[in-house]
């Protein structure tokens, strides 16, 4: 009785399990059954290629800008994501292990800028980067702002550094290091779960925004990136979905490579961020 209990509740959990990864896989499937399509096929109800079209993706790689948009994105992302760790590390430790008078006044200004929705400062920030520095039509107003910190990557890593005992730093303090050197030879190895979090949050973040290369290059298609050339490139073959779709599944194939090779550190990184408050 106990072990026909056990069956039907391996059977219901896994049933549910199952269900839900067929709701999230099934329209990638979709997406790229599609993509190998012919034209014509592409406009039917049929779910299965006739014939696999592999040239869709040949073409699409070959459409004249595809590659610059790829440059143009893996240059925001990379260096972005770069350089939003860098400066937001330094922050979250000094919030986190540091006591200092204006700490929680800081924290609250910190979370505070979290719930501040970009749109509310879209027009005086590209007043100044357009405007006052002349840099409309490239993507450097977006990486440069990179440089100067994120709120929601402060908070994250420290909540993480939280995690990491004050003793460690304590014992590299009487060893002589200073509170750079205690930085980087003891907080960094340890905050490794943590950075691979904030660095894949930052990344995705990146590589699929529409909105701020909208406001700064939508007049230079030579600093587009993939998600906003996709758009342009979706108006020019509206009536070729398997193009579309294998263009669509190009933008997506790197950032899903990179979620499955980094999803332990990533997993590790979100989780140890709610151990303490």
């Amino acid at each position: 009785m106990r072990s026909r209990k056990a069956v039907l509740h391996w059977v219901g959990v896994h049933s549910l399990g199952v269900a839900a990864a067929l709701f999230f896989v099934l329209p990638f499937v979709f997406l790229f059954l599609t993509s190998l399509m012919s034209d014509r096929q592409a406009l039917t109800r049929d779910l299965w290629p006739d014939t696999w079209q592999w040239d869709n993706y040949l073409t699409v790689w070959n459409t004249p800008g595809f590659l610059t948009w790829w440059r143009n994105t893996l240059l925001y992302a990379g260096l972005g994501t770069l350089l939003t760790v860098v400066s937001s590390l330094p922050v979250a430790y000094a919030l986190a292990k540091f006591r200092f008078r204006g700490r929680r006044l800081s924290l609250l200004l910190v979370i505070a800028m979290m719930m501040l929705p970009p749109q509310v400062v879209v027009i005086p920030m590209y007043l100044f980067w357009a405007k006052q520095l002349d840099l409309s039509g490239t993507l450097w107003p977006l990486i440069i702002s990179m440089a100067f910190g994120d709120a929601f990557s402060i908070f994250l890593l420290r909540q993480f550094l939280l995690t990491i005992p004050d003793e460690y730093l304590d014992a590299a303090r009487v060893d002589g290091c200073g509170e750079v050197r205690t930085l980087l030879r003891v907080v960094l190895p340890m905050a490794k779960p943590g950075l691979a979090a904030v660095a894949l949050f930052q990344f995705f973040s990146a590589w699929n925004d529409y909105f701020g290369p909208q406001i700064y290059a939508s007049d230079n298609p030579a600093a587009w990136t993939l998600s906003y050339g996709l758009e342009s490139f979706k108006g020019a073959h509206h009536t070729n979905w398997n193009l579309t779709m294998a263009a669509t599944v190009l933008v997506m194939a790197p950032v899903i490579v990179l979620f499955f090779f980094a999803q332990k550190a990533f997993v590790e990184g979100v989780t140890l961020t709610g151990v303490k408050g």
